[in-house]
């Protein structure tokens, strides 16, 4: 087991299983995104794509009825994991998204799902460690679902809080939401060092397009998207 050194806001220390995605700058972003939305007793609360359940515990230490889901099981392990530890009352469940909540309606959806743009040689399992990051050729696997799905569990002036990377495309997702029937926008911006997975990539990034010569630094960014 490793311990997250990262503390988002209103947590202790994470604890995350091998290979489980821990929290980082993108979490820290996110976590204040969710401090500046409110939260009141009793709202529900949905945490699409949790890894270690930073975010999820966050929302049930304001009062909220949370539930989590994630597709690698470890990661479903750890948030069960933190929740216990933390003393919340968390649902976490395995799965693919949105999916087992398909029928369900929830006043806040968060998210922060894989976007590291993936060379399309390169396939990932859903046990390996990077089913936390990678995301398709363009890094829209994940982000292009959620946009197409997101509408559904939420309810009239339910909202989404997405973080992800301006490498994919802060446009096309803004678009995305949008055509689904979301009032969205961009409400914070960070720029942070590459990590570890894009430096690796870079070569292959930059021929892509996605990344100019001489930049090593990426913007991440926050996207509210209402129901009406």
């Amino acid at each position: 087991m490793t311990t997250a050194a990262v503390r988002p806001a209103g947590l202790g220390t994470m604890w995350t299983l091998p290979g489980v995605y821990a929290p980082q700058a993108d979490t820290h972003l996110l976590a204040g995104a969710l401090h500046a939305e409110g939260i009141t007793p009793g709202m529900d609360v949905l945490d699409v794509c949790t890894g270690s359940g930073a975010l999820a515990v966050l929302a049930a230490g304001m009062g909220a009825r949370v539930t989590a889901i994630d597709i690698s099981r470890r990661a479903v392990m750890t948030a069960r994991m933190n929740a216990a530890r933390a003393g919340r009352r968390i649902r976490v469940m395995h799965g693919d998204l949105t999916g087992p909540v398909a029928e369900e309606r929830f006043d806040l959806v968060v998210s922060n799902p894989p976007y590291v743009p993936t060379p399309h040689a390169q396939r990932t399992r859903r046990h390996m460690p990077a089913v936390a990051w990678d995301a398709g050729h363009g890094g829209r696997q994940a982000l292009d679902r959620m946009c197409a799905h997101t509408r559904d569990v939420l309810r009239p002036g339910g909202v989404l809080l997405l973080v992800h990377s301006g490498l994919c495309g802060t446009g096309e997702t803004l678009r995305r939401l949008t055509a689904n029937g979301l009032r969205c926008s961009v409400t914070d911006r960070a720029r942070v060092p590459f990590g570890p997975v894009v430096t690796q990539r870079l070569p292959w990034l930059r021929a892509q397009g996605l990344v100019g010569a001489g930049e090593d630094m990426e913007e991440l960014v926050v996207i509210r998207a209402e129901r009406s």
